[in-house]
Formats: structure tokens, sequence, C-alpha cells
């Protein structure tokens, strides 16, 4: 399937597309991890109430960056706080707001991702945002939850061309419904692999017997490995990888941000569990999670029995949720949400060119070649 991208809810700059890229889902090419089914959407938003927006920023010969934004739900996420985790696989990263969620296990803002230097100034656009919300008029205090990986290899970072003006259109125009993919928002200067990154996204719904609960993960990818698609060695077979000739490369470090959003009612101690089972998912893609890596994920539950609300914060509630032997269905699905997730990321991703504004030089980070991928899987009996 052949797709074309929708503009990001703000977007500077032109964009020129090769006349022959060719973006598809993973599923488009026969690409199908695990064994659970897919939501209608095959998204994050297939969780009902959470939304996802994107800034794109793209301007001249140097500015290749953005910013996601992921809401829990569409109204007061301070006043309506979801339960939370983080984990940290590799902890080299700038993540912000995770001592709190580590400590309280809940999320009381949108969750932002952006690049390394502008993390600051998206803690500025959600404290913008969140302020100037009905009902916060007396808020003194806000954990800003932002992540972010490093996209200097494209962009001008230094330059720190997002403001909080341009991220706060992220949180603006967040919508339910399908996700864009590839190199936009937070992933439009990303790579993973040697190959061209980004946002990606898919979802897991588990049978009626078992709950019939949803998970949903996106992520923003910028790391590196030997590229695995579903136990199929791609990286091997187009003869880039991590180690090859025993030399490091660019194939080598980097960071992913996993989010993984359920509906599924689960303590902030089981969502820490579900995180975890992400990093399955990442290990699968053929992931090396190095020195230099920053590989986090940041978990919720959107269920209203679980919901941190003002009603409950001062007195005793009475919570239902999931008990232990009844999550594992839900590792499951976490972990096939996110690989597939990763192979998205990059199949919907298109060759970017960038200038380094230091050296001069201009540099391309292709898109991963789908024609060979399609081969590769077909001699892999795919």
């Amino acid at each position: 399937m052949l797709r074309s991208v929708i503009p990001s809810i703000l977007f500077i700059g032109a964009l020129i597309l090769p006349a022959d890229a060719e973006q598809v889902r993973s599923r488009d090419i026969g690409l199908k991890p695990g064994i659970l089914n897919t939501g209608d959407l095959n998204a994050i938003t297939d969780v009902e109430g959470v939304l996802v927006g994107h800034v794109t920023l793209d301007l001249g010969d140097s500015v290749r960056t953005g910013a996601t934004a992921i809401l829990p739900h569409g109204g007061n996420i301070y006043q309506n706080k979801v339960p939370a985790a983080a984990v940290i696989g590799n902890g080299f990263g700038k993540m912000m707001g995770y001592t709190q969620i580590h400590e309280l296990g809940e999320i009381e803002t949108p969750i932002l991702l952006t690049n390394t230097l502008n993390v600051s100034r998206a803690a500025d656009a959600i404290l913008d945002w969140t302020l100037a919300q009905e009902g916060n008029e007396a808020v003194r205090s806000v954990n800003n939850v932002v992540g972010e990986t490093n996209d200097a290899g494209l962009n001008d970072i230094r330059g720190r061309h997002l403001t909080a003006d341009i991220i706060i259109k992220a949180i603006e125009g967040a919508k339910s419904g399908s996700v864009e993919e590839g190199d936009v928002g937070a992933g439009k200067g990303t790579s993973a692999f040697g190959w061209k990154g980004g946002i990606g996204t898919s979802s897991r719904v588990l049978p009626d017997e078992l709950g019939g609960y949803t998970v949903g993960v996106l992520v923003q990818s910028n790391y590196g490995g030997i590229l695995m698609m579903d136990g199929v060695p791609v990286g091997e077979e187009l003869n880039q990888f991590y180690l090859q000739d025993y030399v490091d490369s660019d194939v080598a470090d980097g960071s992913i941000m996993m989010i993984v959003a359920t509906d599924a009612p689960l303590s902030d101690r089981n969502l820490e569990r579900l995180g975890n089972r992400a990093m399955t998912g990442l290990a699968r893609t053929g992931s090396s999670m190095t020195n230099g890596s920053g590989d986090y994920v940041i978990s919720f539950s959107t269920a209203e029995s679980v919901r941190r609300t003002s009603d409950r914060r001062n007195e005793n509630a009475q919570i239902e949720e999931i008990p232990n032997n009844r999550v594992s269905p839900l590792f499951q699905a976490a972990a096939e949400a996110t690989e597939e997730a990763i192979y998205n990321s990059l199949l919907m991703a298109r060759s970017v060119t960038s200038k380094n504004v230091i050296t001069g030089e201009t540099k391309t980070v292709h898109e991963l070649p789908v024609d060979k991928v399609r081969a590769i899987l077909k001699k892999y009996g795919r």
C-alpha cells in the first residue's frame, strides 16, 4: 500500500518527496509479528481516549526536527491523572519527569517527545498549556513529562529552532484516529540502524475471554544494532549492521522512546511490568542497547477505575484493577505492538537530506529499501 503524508499540525519550509518514495506499513509487506489481533487502526489511538499530535519543522538546508504529543485523554489531565510508570533500559537520555512518575506512579500532563536540546522548551509548552486550562488556576507545581532522542545527524540541533509556541501546536492539534508515521514530528530527523527512522505505532487487542483489553504503542526510533524483522536478519542481508567488520559506526548508538497505553485497569506497579515487556519488543528488532543509547518506556492506563481524580485524591477510594495472574496476555500484547511499531517507524519513513551547519557537508539518511526488504522476506519464507 502506498500512502501519502498529510502535513503535520504545523509545517514550516518546503518538503519535496522523491518520486519513487514508497511508504508501507509492516502488514502491507507480510510482516505480522506475534499472534494477537491488532485494533482497527493498528495504532496507539486504538486505546479509547488517547490523542496524538505532531509538529514538524523542515526549514532550509539544515532544520529537520519536530515534536510529538501523546495525551492519555482529552480532558484536564492535571485534575484527572492517570496511573503510569517509566522504565529505563539504557539510561543515556535526558527524559524529564521520571522521578515523580517513579515516586507517585502517575502522569498529570501530556507526554511530549522532541530532540535532546529542546527538552526544556517542550517543558515550557506543557507548562503554558497546563496552567492555562480551566480548573488549574491555583496550580503551583507541574510534573512535565518529556522524552527525547538526538537528531543532530540530520538537524541543526544547536540552533534550537523549536520554541514553546511551536511545540504547543502538537498538544493543541492532538487527535484520535489514524496516526502519521515515519519522518514526522519528533521523528523528522531521527535514524535507526543507519536508515531513516521516525514515528511508528501499533496495537493489540486481547480476546474477550482474556478481558478484551487494548494495548497501543508509539515509538520515536533513533537507535542502532543489527536489524531483525520478525526473525529475519534484514540488517545482515542488506550489509549494514553494528560491529560490521568490527568497527563502530553510525548504526550503533542512538535512543528510542516507547509510549505504551492500555485501557486495562492496571496499577502503576503492573504498568512498570508492562513497560518492561516493551523492552522485549525492542530486543526482537535487533537493538544492541549500546552505551550511548537512551532506551525509555512510559506506560499508562486510561481505565476510569484507576484514575487519580480530584475526588479520590484526599480520601480512601476503592480501586478496581487486574490481579497479577491475569496480566501475562497484556505483556505479550506490549511486546508484539512495540516490535511492530518500530518496523512501521522505519517502513513509513522517507529519505531525508540535511546540511551540517558546522562542517558544511550534506548528508542523506536513506529510507529502508522496501523492495529489497520484500525480497529478503520472500527468501526467508515470509
